[in-house]
């Protein structure tokens, strides 16, 4: 089992009193007083993932030490307050972990920022909820026939305002990347069509949970949205590279 990080964000529960391991249910009870959306399936799933190991008893069931609370905690805030990747996570606990300082991106703009559009003009790429069109054009690195022609086949679609969602560029760039291979836009059609629908399962699992009053299921349903997505691109991916095993 991995030591909790150096240089870690402290996180103020404890696995228990005298420093015995707990069960998941017991560290769902830690955790939900800073991070009220997290699940006992989300922490499955960063389990899953590699971002904590915690030992078994004989009968199979997960015991979780402090150090796995910990690093739990951590992981939850690198994801709330840095936007990180599962990936990037993981390098970032493991560094600190080789007695490492690796600095960490700055924490996500505010909800007003986000609102009013406000990005590190610094940055690689815009970091705003929304960008404009020239914003779009220069992060992706490509022309305005380009885009036009991805935006007449929908794969890019601006709102009402003329803005775009911050997801763009990375659709943007990777359709370029794709054309470099012979794929048009047309050819994509069908991956828009299919990623619609994943989007349409994923919003019947989780829409009785955004209608809810209680601001905590709210928020739940953000982080079950965001988890369903998740194993959906991981699942589309897999069937993918099977499909690909069977025709070569």
């Amino acid at each position: 089992m991995r030591d909790t990080p150096k240089g870690g964000a402290g996180f103020s529960g404890a696995a228990s009193s005298d420093g015995k391991p707990v069960s998941i249910g017991t560290v769902l009870t830690l955790l939900r007083e800073e991070f009220p959306e997290v699940t006992i399936s989300k922490i499955r799933f960063l389990e899953a993932e590699g971002l904590v190991e915690p030992k078994r008893t004989p009968s199979g069931y997960r015991k979780f030490t402090p150090a796995d609370v910990e690093r739990l905690a951590a992981v939850l805030r690198m994801q709330r307050d840095h936007y990180l990747p599962l990936k990037v996570i993981r390098e970032h606990l493991d560094a600190l972990e080789r007695g490492e300082q690796v600095p960490l991106p700055a924490p996500a703009a505010s909800s007003r920022d986000l609102v009013e559009g406000v990005h590190d003009p610094g940055a690689e790429r815009p970091t705003a909820a929304r960008i404009g069109r020239a914003e779009l054009l220069a992060a992706a690195e490509v022309d305005e026939a380009a885009l036009a022609d991805w935006e007449s086949y929908g794969l890019i679609v601006p709102h009402a305002d003329g803005g775009y969602d911050i997801e763009a560029v990375t659709v943007a760039k990777l359709v370029a990347d794709l054309g470099r291979f012979g794929l048009e836009p047309r050819h994509l059609r069908a991956v828009k069509a299919a990623a619609e629908r994943e989007a349409g399962l994923v919003e019947q699992v989780v829409a009785p949970l955004r209608r809810h009053r209680n601001p905590q299921t709210r928020a739940h349903a953000e982080a079950t949205a965001r988890e369903l997505a998740t194993l959906s691109v991981r699942l589309h991916a897999a069937l993918v590279q099977s499909a690909l095993r069977v025709r070569l």
